[in-house]
């Protein structure tokens, strides 16, 4: 393949058609030691704006899939050594330049912690004050105050957010260096998008206890649908450039809701894979050489059906993996049978130490855009963009797996 280089915008871009830009010959490139760009067009519909390249495969394959995590091959492809390295370092951006504004990325970063010698604590607006909205905000004061400046807090009753905002500022050490985001509460929604992360916690149509359901969280779609998307529409209105995060159920199918409405896929982040994989750690510690799961084992896919756990990326076992599969998928129901709510583990594995670990930069179990759905698996936001974790060692079965609960992930049109 020729490639063609080019100098903008103090950035390196590289390209395999011509471009209107300064051009630049390979042997000046080779000790360029910035961040460089490969520019695609792809349709909007099924490709992000821009994405960290992870593999030499990536390169030559513009169109965004599941070959972002794993890639079945070995070609020789031919790649000098300095672009190679560029990959090596985290240097090499996938940009797509079928948006519009795609120049305007060159000099937009994510304020995330990595990396950032100006980092600047985040402001957080949730919206939604019930069991999962209430226990977020409480883990999210307690856990980020290195992190999050404020948490401004919103709902239709008033009394919540009463409520929270009393109890919540009252969670405090008595050490007097400790540090916690201040809880703000919002009179009106004109004031929900002034903030780096618009947090979704509305949850309508849940089942009351006792009310036997096969999935819950589908029940709630319809609903939620609705509102979720009714919001992001509001932060297309008010041109927001923050993340646009989803925690209610079912999270995959409502951020594809959400990026209807014209938001960026770059935007939108799904919160609900966190807690599958702590309830798999969960059941992988009651097995007898398993239990370093949270290092080798892996999760991915929806947060419920379609769900895949994996015991071991290098160590693949499938009986195991399908046993912690059914245990995280049905443990839910089984907290349900018992007479309670499952809101806790959700609102802080799913969303308190994921959305903190967001905002630092680092490794975390969310949904992203991903080839025109949303799915989850481990990776990380870093300030030029999502950084997918790569798995060399996969194995075939289970990749397969991850294709079939991709598949239907892709059939969902909201």
């Amino acid at each position: 393949m020729q490639f063609y280089y080019y100098y903008y915008k103090n950035k390196l871009l590289i390209s395999d058609t011509h471009l209107p830009f300064r051009s630049i010959e390979e042997k000046t490139v080779s000790t360029y030691r910035g961040y460089i760009y490969r520019l695609v067009n792809e349709n909007t519909d099924s490709s992000k704006m821009c994405y960290y390249v992870t593999h030499p495969s990536q390169i030559f394959s513009h169109r965004e899939s599941l070959k972002l995590i794993w890639y079945k091959g070995s070609v020789d492809y031919n790649l000098p050594d300095w672009l190679l390295k560029s990959i090596e370092e985290n240097r090499l951006i996938c940009l797509n330049t079928a948006y519009p504004d795609w120049t305007e990325k060159l000099d937009h970063i994510f304020p995330v912690f990595h990396d950032n010698i100006g980092f600047r604590k985040w402001n957080l607006t949730v919206v939604g004050l019930g069991d999962v909205g209430g226990s977020l905000i409480t883990g999210l004061r307690i856990l980020g105050g290195k992190y999050i400046n404020t948490i401004s807090i919103y709902d239709r009753d008033k009394n919540k957010i009463k409520r929270w905002e009393y109890e919540c500022n009252q969670v405090t050490d008595s050490n007097t260096n400790s540090l916690f985001p201040r809880i703000l509460p919002l009179k009106s929604e004109e004031d929900l998008f002034k903030s780096d992360m618009f947090i979704f916690c509305i949850s309508t149509g849940v089942p009351e206890i006792g009310k036997k359901v096969s999935d819950v969280r589908l029940i709630q779609f319809e609903g939620n649908s609705k509102i979720v998307k009714s919001y992001a529409q509001k932060a297309k209105d008010c041109d927001f450039h923050g993340t646009f995060a989803v925690v209610s159920d079912p999270v995959d199918l409502l951020c594809k809701s959400a990026v209807s409405t014209g938001l960026l896929p770059d935007q939108i982040r799904g919160y609900g894979l966190g807690v599958m994989n702590a309830r798999a750690n969960y059941y992988s510690q009651k097995l007898n050489g398993h239990e370093n799961f949270l290092e080798e084992g892996r999760s991915f896919g929806p947060h419920g059906e379609g769900l895949v756990v994996a015991n071991s990326i290098k160590n693949y076992n499938e009986e195991i993996s399908n046993y912690l599969t059914e245990k995280a998928k049905k443990a839910n129901i089984y907290m349900r049978s018992i007479g309670f709510k499952p809101y806790i583990a959700p609102a802080l594995s799913s969303g308190a130490f994921s959305i903190i670990n967001t905002i630092k930069g680092d490794w975390n179990y969310s949904s992203t855009f991903l080839g025109g759905a949303f799915m989850g698996c481990r990776n990380r936001l870093l300030p030029y963009g999502t950084q997918l974790e790569y798995y060399k060692d996969m194995k075939e079965p289970l990749f397969c797996k991850l294709e079939e609960s991709y598949k239907q992930l892709l059939k969902f049109k909201p």
